[in-house]
């Protein structure tokens, strides 16, 4: 399929300019996930890009909760999430998401802009991803300036929280994603354009132990030492990796002075099943291997936590939307292809309510999470056109959700 006149006159309306001067003004503003004045100044200045498509509304965040050090649950505030809707009444509609946190806190180094060499920013968000919601802007003011406009309704949703695994914004993701045809977000892609197929789920979880503190020298068997028991749960979490598992033990909190026996200790840890399969056993090992632990050293335990990303397979519903990508981004002289992804985002909990979902049409870069990240400016005008032709052929296609 060539591309048709209107369509090349859509793509004419891109600024890569314009998209450069949005990251440029976008990423020196930090919106850490936890630095909530951070968030609310980079919510307006997107309220404020976005309002040419629509009206945006603002939505507060979901409750959500976190295990302290001492084992208390306390409620724990993200940032409010911005939601645009455009045509809701249109034959085909699509929901297009995007993060504005980035993992970078307000006291973290990483905080300008600088070039590494010509045509490779390096910056805190360059990739992941305010420069994606600039390509996601620009691609979506591409397709209003096509006659295909008409048919196709869509959805955005801005997230303050995707970074921390979207607490606060998820039942406003799966709200958008149960009524939309298709879901596109703008996660980075590789450096080579390569996007991520196949995605494991992902859950993080806190176990606290409350032992008995005693005289580490007078009578040590009257405590119940908290830290051992710790590091024996930590111990058999691990034994609990199997191909279609992985287990991260991060850190254990916890313990006091050398002369008392320790009486409390925090388990924190990360489970990445590939199948559903896979996350209903590790969620029922986690809650045994705490049992076993409770038994062996004689202390109490409980854990915080859940699956917050499902396993996103890379099923025959996701491969229709990936081929349309794909032979989209051939008419525009790309390669697109892809590969199984280790990582998770939001593209995980909208394919788990039947929604085909591209989650990595952001711009090219790398060394995401890191002082290191970068964007490859080219790209930004590259991925907004995919992205606006994508969003074209929906319209003109009709593409409609699987059942």
């Amino acid at each position: 399929m060539s591309l048709l006149p209107a369509e090349r006159s859509a793509l004419a309306a891109i600024n890569p300019a314009a998209m450069l001067a949005q990251v440029e003004a976008w990423c020196p503003v930090n919106s850490g996930s936890r630095n909530l004045p951070g968030l609310e100044r980079m919510a307006a200045l997107l309220a404020d890009a976005f309002s040419t498509l629509g009206e945006v509304q603002v939505h507060d965040p979901a409750d959500a909760s976190q295990m302290q050090g001492d084992g208390k649950v306390v409620p724990l505030i993200h940032g409010r999430n911005l939601h645009l809707a455009v045509r809701p009444q249109a034959p085909t509609r699509v929901l297009l998401t995007g993060h504005y946190d980035t993992v970078f806190g307000a006291d973290h180094p990483f905080q300008a802009l600088r070039w590494l060499e010509p045509g490779i920013l390096n910056g805190p968000g360059a990739a992941d991803m305010k420069g994606g919601i600039a390509v996601m802007l620009a691609a979506l003011t591409a397709l209003e300036a096509s006659p295909f406009a008409a048919d196709l309704g869509y959805e955005v949703v801005l997230n303050a929280d995707e970074e921390v695994s979207s607490p606060g914004s998820t039942p406003l993701l799966l709200e958008c994603a149960r009524r939309v045809d298709a879901g596109l977000t703008f996660e980075p892609a590789l450096p080579d354009g390569t996007l991520a197929g196949a995605r494991p789920g992902s859950g993080n979880f806190s176990a606290h132990i409350a032992g008995r503190a005693a005289h580490a020298g007078r009578e040590p068997e009257k405590g119940r030492n908290a830290i051992l028991a710790a590091a024996d749960l930590a111990l058999r979490l691990s034994a609990l990796v199997a191909p279609d598992l992985k287990v991260n033990v991060a850190k254990i909190d916890g313990g006091g002075p050398n002369n008392i026996v320790p009486d409390t200790a925090v388990v924190r840890f990360n489970m990445r099943p590939e199948t559903p399969t896979a996350e209903a056993r590790a969620l029922s090992a986690i809650d045994a291997t705490i049992a076993a632990i409770m038994d062996r050293h004689e202390v109490e335990a409980h854990r915080h936590g859940h699956f917050a990303r499902p396993p996103k397979p890379m099923d025959a519903n996701q491969q229709r939307l990936f081929d349309l990508v794909k032979s989209t981004g051939e008419d525009l002289g790309l390669a697109i292809g892809w590969r199984n992804a280790g990582g998770v985002c939001d593209g995980n909990n909208l394919s788990a309510t039947g929604l085909a979902v591209v989650d990595t049409l952001g711009v090219r870069g790398g060394a995401i999470h890191s002082a290191d990240e970068f964007l490859i400016v080219d790209s930004l005008k590259e991925r907004a056109e995919l992205a606006a032709l994508v969003l074209m052929r929906i319209a003109r296609l009709g593409f409609r959700r699987a059942g």
